[in-house]
């Protein structure tokens, strides 16, 4: 039997008053990824007073979306947008530097792309 590794795991990180959301995408996004880190990120944003949140999105094992997983994932950007201040993409692929130039048409914080983690990183906590 062949395993299919996807998926979106999630971590929130707090460094002085900077909160940070970790994510990891692997694989090909499912709507059915989005029906469970959606409500983990819905609640992890909720429990911050008006939350500033600034991102790392660590895309280099991300392969593409199922069209109702993108959709998924542009209504989770639009109901957050005003709550991102940055939002680093760390990937490794072309089409992965065209997507965060378009969510920055999206999302009111900064969204960059970097094919180095220390970069992106650095961005963040600047």
């Amino acid at each position: 039997m062949n395993t299919v590794k996807h998926g979106l795991s999630i971590g929130i990180e707090r460094i002085d008053n900077h909160f940070f959301l970790n994510l990891k995408a692997v694989g090909k996004l499912t709507h059915a990824d989005y029906e469970i880190i959606t409500p983990m990120i819905d609640s992890a944003l909720a429990s911050v007073k008006d939350p500033k949140v600034d991102a790392l999105i660590d895309a280099t094992e991300l392969e593409c979306w199922e069209v109702r997983a993108a959709w998924d994932d542009f209504k989770l950007g639009l109901k957050h947008n005003n709550e991102f201040g940055k939002i680093a993409i760390f990937g490794n692929k072309n089409w992965q530097e065209i997507a965060a130039k378009v969510g920055s048409w999206f999302i009111s914080g900064d969204i960059k792309y970097f094919d180095n983690l220390g970069d992106a990183t650095a961005w963040l906590i600047q």
